[in-house]
């Protein structure tokens, strides 16, 4: 990051002047036998960012959704800039008094462009010269947010990699037309970002804050939260069960305040170490000359690093079809990082989604029964804490996070030899990550093997080997020991060897 982009993030978290933009009163929000959110209160100040932290189901996008007009409570008060909402007010409203949402789920509609996606939410854009004006107004944002960010007002959405519609999205939503926007929420806003794009981002929001722009910054980053956040609202199971001030705040004292307790002990170098069974070897040609080399041994987890859009998906997709060719014997699955257009099946229930891998027992040639099917969900579901909704629920009924653990556990619970995984922690609590390391380390001891693209850098101590991509093509190759901040970032604009 930048001299200047660090200074405006230092600067930001100096206190904010107390002027309250936002206050909760008494808000409730009830899906049938589930309290989604139970009696909370809080305040939100002009030109404040808020962090706010809890394991996923813990009520943070249901408020998300209240103070943007996208759901009414249930109960409670809502009053902004002085104006009482007496059970909120709708999404019309919200808009009318400054208040955008960049939800964890994108919103843009993928078969327009960039600028009729930002008429799609500015229908005020309209008569003779609407497309001039929207693509100026969404260029002008992504350049102050992402510069160098090599996008047009005229590109398509559909052929826009994950991150870069990321970006789109969150460029959308400080964009302002013909009013100045206010309160801006960020649910998960840098889950598809790299690290780089994210500190763009990070340092954009300083600058707001000082601005007088208001930020609530939902995430399970928790250096995020200590970089960028004046406070950090902490939430378990519908409640605010804790209000930690930022500064020298460490990363312990949130989890505490979660409810959830972890084990580090162990080394990066004991991380990365993996069963030396079998000595057989994956070995891969992929990218869009089949010039780069992916290899893996049985029982390793390997790394695809580098800034995002630059190969690693379609790398992983790559690696899929060899795997899955005619006469290959290798059993694999695939977890989604694009879990709406690639993971999930949405008329379908929790359970169903879970179970899909595992319908059918190779071994034994049979259909599973539901008995079973029940109990293989109900051990899953526990084992990763899948929470916030019924197994018969659809899984649009969980939240974003939720229903990352389940495209998981379908790849664990299944008896692929070869797990592919696309940023599968996104979206996901700390203490569900950290279970989920572990459960990758005992899987890797077993024979099994992992390729993982993650745009987490701490991800990589559990890899024991990472590929760092660029422009399709590996640029560096880094034992675990090597996965430095300064090398990944090093490598990631660095030219591929020939």
């Amino acid at each position: 990051m930048s001299h200047s982009e660090t200074a405006a993030l230092s600067a930001a978290r100096e206190a904010p002047p107390p002027i309250p933009l936002l206050c909760v009163r008494g808000v409730d929000v009830t899906f049938g036998p589930v309290r989604a959110l139970q009696r909370v209160d809080f305040e939100f100040a002009v030109g404040e960012c808020v962090a706010v932290a809890g394991h996923n189901g813990a009520g943070k996008s249901t408020l998300m959704s209240v103070l943007s007009g996208a759901r009414r409570p249930d109960a409670g008060t809502i009053e902004v800039a002085g104006q009482r909402f007496d059970g909120g007010f709708d999404a019309r409203e919200a808009r009318a008094i400054g208040i955008r949402c960049v939800f964890q789920e994108l919103s843009l509609c993928p078969n327009l462009t960039i600028e009729e996606n930002m008429r799609a939410v500015h229908p005020q854009l309209r008569h003779f010269g609407w497309r001039r004006r929207a693509r100026a107004i969404i260029e002008d944002q992504l350049d102050a947010i992402f510069p160098g960010h090599g996008l047009r007002g005229t590109d398509v959405v559909g052929d826009l990699t994950l991150a870069q519609q990321q970006m789109v999205e969150i460029a959308r939503g400080f964009a302002s037309v013909d009013a100045p926007v206010r309160l801006v929420i960020l649910d998960e806003p840098t889950s598809s970002l790299d690290r780089y794009t994210a500190d763009q981002l990070l340092a954009f929001i300083g600058r707001c804050a000082q601005a007088g722009v208001t930020c609530i910054l939902i995430t399970h980053m928790l250096e995020e939260m200590l970089r960028s956040a004046h406070r950090v609202m902490v939430m378990r199971d519908g409640k605010v069960v804790s209000t930690l001030d930022a500064a020298h705040l460490q990363k312990e004292a949130i989890i505490r305040a979660m409810g959830q307790f972890t084990d580090e002990t162990a080394s990066t170098t004991q991380r990365a170490q993996t069963s030396q069974a079998g000595e057989s070897a994956f070995r891969w040609n992929v990218g869009p000359r089949r010039r780069t080399v992916i290899e893996a041994r049985r029982g390793a987890i390997v790394g695809l690093a580098g800034l995002a859009g630059q190969g690693q998906t379609l790398a992983l997709h790559d690696i899929y079809v060899e795997s899955r060719k005619r006469g290959s014997n290798i059993r694999v699955a695939f977890v989604a990082g694009d879990r709406r257009a690639d993971g999930v099946f949405i008329d379908w229930t929790i359970a169903e989604n879970l179970d899909i891998r595992s319908l059918y027992n190779r071994d034994s040639r049979i259909w599973l029964n539901r008995a079973a099917l029940r109990d293989l969900f109900d051990r899953w579901a526990k084992r990763i804490d899948i929470r916030g909704a019924a197994p018969t629920d659809n899984i649009l009924a969980l939240s974003g996070g939720n229903q990352q653990k389940v495209l998981f556990a379908r790849a664990l619970a299944s008896d692929a030899e070869l797990v592919l995984m696309d940023d599968p922690t996104r979206g996901v609590d700390i203490g569900t990550k950290l279970e989920i390391y572990r459960l990758l380390q005992a899987e890797a001891a077993k024979g099994r093997t992992f390729v993982w693209y993650t745009t987490e850098n701490d991800e990589f101590a559990y890899c024991e080997r990472v590929y760092v991509f660029r422009g399709g093509d590996v640029t560096r190759v880094l034992d675990a020991s090597e996965c430095t901040e300064q090398a990944l970032l090093a490598a990631s604009f660095e030219e591929a060897r020939s």
